[in-house]
């Protein structure tokens, strides 16, 4: 009596072709998939830093930290996707930075943030410059460092030459996100007082301090006419 109960490998050993073509197919499929599947260390994953700067030029911390950086951190709050956020107040700056959640749109979040920026732009001194929003997508941490160094030049000559010559160059490259300057050295005044003159007057060192201190801020550039 002829057993009727045929199994799935029965099929491929009566037809040898059948079998031999099948291989090739998992084969082929199984080559193609090794050379397309991707190798990462890590997961794919999206982390995004949205960076809103405003200028006051002539504010001191503590009027930039009141009267610019807690507003705009009330507003900026009520955006969606937010982890976290930092904010540092210096004299005519204020920086907000916010941490997006992890994988969260950040075209969504620069936008929604925008909109909270722009909500509160009438509660801000007049003085006040538009603030600036940008976004960085990827990892944080540096891809490459680059040193420079001069006979002829001072550091803070060589710091000038950076930031109006080399930095915009590395910024325009494709595929860069941003170039930071690390230790650079900027121009300051060194001021020798005269302890004679100091008593003629009646002043001391920390007045003089004191009044270089509340007229060192960066203003906006006049016009002239005539």
């Amino acid at each position: 009596m002829r057993n009727e109960n045929v199994s799935f490998t029965d099929i491929f050993i009566r037809r040898p072709v059948l079998a031999i073509v099948v291989s090739l197919m998992i084969l082929v499929l199984g080559l193609k998939s090794m050379t397309s599947l991707p190798i990462l260390q890590y997961p794919r994953t999206q982390n995004a830093i949205v960076t809103v700067t405003t200028t006051y030029y002539g504010a001191d911390p503590a009027v930039v930290a009141g009267f610019i950086t807690t507003p705009l951190e009330n507003a900026i709050a009520q955006a969606n996707g937010i982890d976290y956020m930092t904010s540092t107040s210096q004299p005519s700056t204020s920086t907000i930075t916010v941490n997006l959640r992890l994988n969260f749109d950040s075209g969504k979040a620069l936008t929604e943030i925008n909109t909270k920026v722009n909500s509160v732009l009438n509660q801000l001194p007049s003085g006040v410059q538009q603030p600036v929003l940008t976004v960085k997508v990827g990892q944080t941490i540096d891809a490459m460092y680059l040193g420079f160094s001069s006979d002829v030049l001072a550091p803070n000559q060589i710091t000038d030459y950076l930031i109006r010559v080399v930095q915009p160059k590395l910024q325009a490259v494709s595929g860069v996100q941003t170039a930071e300057l690390l230790g650079n050295k900027t121009f300051a005044l060194r001021a020798w007082l005269d302890p004679i003159k100091l008593a003629a007057y009646g002043l001391t060192a920390s007045d003089v301090s004191t009044a270089l201190s509340s007229n060192d801020y960066i203003a906006g550039l006049g016009t002239t006419k005539g």
